[in-house]
């Protein structure tokens, strides 16, 4: 039968709530695009890739890793905070993009941390302070003596302007009263390949990009910035045993969301996230890349909310860090 006009007007009209579930598909439908704000070979395009291959199987689609350098990470950070907070677009935070650009940039950080919902953590490493081999100092007092003999003429690398290596280089050198100067690179791979050729009297980096150039003699260990000594790299003494025993820098990464992606996608993305970490074939490369698995649950796991919570201790931790240092972006 067919309604009068008047009647078909009067009928109510068919809300997002009430469209039926079949028009909504099941996500993820399509690839997922993981953003990296530095080149590749750099730590976290490395932990990005180690967690990318694992989490495809498991969540039925491609995870694309996507890199964006440049601003120290806030590129790629910017473009994921802007997408649409539909699950498909992720961002590979560190300890620079996630939390010290906050208080480095101040003003002109082009991002906040309430534009991003947190996944989970990947992993903490390390961090290495090395010369090149050519460079005459081999223990930490060794360089602080060369450094003070030299004021103001030796140059260290870094992978970027407020990256974790950049601060605890900068730590150093107010905690040492040394003036050593700062040359920041777009990511690890371009200051790796300047200081293996010499053109840096030393550097700092998170170990699992510079391990392979230590293990292979062209450059040389000079302390880890951890607490205690590196498994990998078992000879080498850390800073705390140096006698600076009040330092201490781990770097980490992990994944974020933009704010506002449902709270069901970042609970699934949470979970495969944290059973990626605690599979043992991905500890056991994070192990010998000098990586420590996230250790933020028990068992050394991650979650969502825990992520969240270490990243609002890191900013404030690193805000104390940055007015205490003087440090600047170059």
């Amino acid at each position: 039968m067919k309604l009068p006009r008047r009647a078909l007007l009067a009928l109510p009209l068919a809300s997002p709530a009430t469209v039926p579930a079949l028009a909504q598909p099941a996500w993820p439908a399509r690839p997922i695009r993981l953003l990296v704000g530095y080149p590749p070979a750099g730590t976290t395009d490395i932990a990005a890739r180690l967690a990318a291959e694992r989490l495809a199987p498991r969540l039925g689609q491609p995870v694309l890793v996507e890199n964006r350098p440049g601003a120290t990470g806030n590129i790629a950070a910017e473009l994921v905070a802007r997408a649409e907070p539909d699950g498909y677009t992720l961002v590979t935070s560190n300890i620079a993009t996630a939390a010290i650009n906050y208080s480095l940039f101040g003003d002109r950080m082009p991002v906040k941390p309430e534009d991003f919902t947190a996944v989970g953590l990947l992993t903490k490493v390390p961090n290495l302070i090395f010369v090149h081999p050519a460079t005459p100092a081999k223990t930490v007092a060794e360089l602080v003596a060369l450094a003070k003999a030299r004021p103001g003429q030796m140059n260290y690398g870094s992978a970027g302007s407020g990256g974790s290596p950049h601060m605890c280089m900068e730590l150093f050198k107010m905690r040492t009263g040394t003036n050593i100067n700062h040359v920041p690179f777009k990511g690890a791979g371009p200051m790796l390949v300047e200081a293996v050729a010499g053109r840096l009297d030393c550097g700092c980096d998170n170990m699992p990009s510079v391990i392979g150039h230590v293990r292979d003699g062209r450059l040389r260990p000079i302390a880890v910035t951890g607490r205690g000594r590196a498994t990998v790299l078992p000879e080498v003494p850390s800073l705390h045993e140096a006698g600076l025993t009040d330092f201490e820098a781990t770097a980490w990464f992990g994944v974020q969301a933009p704010a506002r992606t449902p709270a069901a996608i970042v609970e699934r993305l949470g979970r495969e996230v944290d059973a990626v970490t605690r599979d043992p074939a991905y500890r056991a490369r994070l192990a010998d890349l000098g990586g420590d698995p996230p250790g933020l649950t028990e068992g050394g796991g991650t979650t969502p909310a825990a992520f969240e919570a270490f990243i609002a201790e890191e900013i404030r931790r690193w805000a104390e860090v940055v007015q205490a240092s003087g440090a600047t972006v170059d």
